[in-house]
């Protein structure tokens, strides 16, 4: 690390610790040349993959729109803050540990569906609507009978995403 006073290529590290609730790293450094000391904060460059949409078009991934999404089809349901927020995280951390530069957006689409299938059946059925384009009452129904097939989510048997 070059030194911010003198440019010395020689600083040494007197002191690291967590901050951020462990996402970062606080460095005190000091010059070897001119003694001076500065402090670095050191954390991951986490890139989150570009999401290729159906028409072709690539955009940068927006953590925001995804919550957009979700809390809109959670509007008026029993699902607490901090639930939704675990899901988006789920779906990002999802997102980055495909490796992957580029991801399709129906990918991005089918881990919001599984996230709300999990926290509210009800917004879930919202969300499957609108991203599946259904044209009719029938396919809201074969989709209420499919989810009606499967095992209650979650594990406990609430369809609440806050634990109740």
């Amino acid at each position: 690390m070059h030194c911010p006073f003198c440019g010395a290529q020689d600083t040494r590290v007197t002191d690291s610790r967590l901050v951020a609730e462990g996402d970062q790293v606080r460095r005190r450094r000091q010059c070897a040349e001119c003694g001076e000391r500065f402090t670095t904060y050191e954390t991951a460059e986490l890139v989150m993959p570009r999401i290729i949409k159906a028409d072709g078009t690539r955009e940068v991934f927006d953590e925001a729109k995804l919550r957009a999404g979700m809390l809109r089809a959670l509007e008026k349901r029993p699902v607490s803050a901090e639930a939704i927020e675990a899901a988006v995280e789920r779906i990002r951390q999802h997102l980055r540990a495909r490796g992957e530069r580029e991801v399709h957006a129906r990918v991005v689409g089918e881990e919001v569906m599984g996230a709300l299938k999990r926290l509210d059946q009800v917004a879930y059925i919202r969300f499957a609507s609108v991203y599946r384009s259904f044209q009719d009452i029938d396919e809201f129904r074969a989709e209420i009978d499919r989810l009606a097939q499967e095992p209650n989510f979650p594990p406990d048997g609430s369809t609440r995403g806050d634990g109740r």
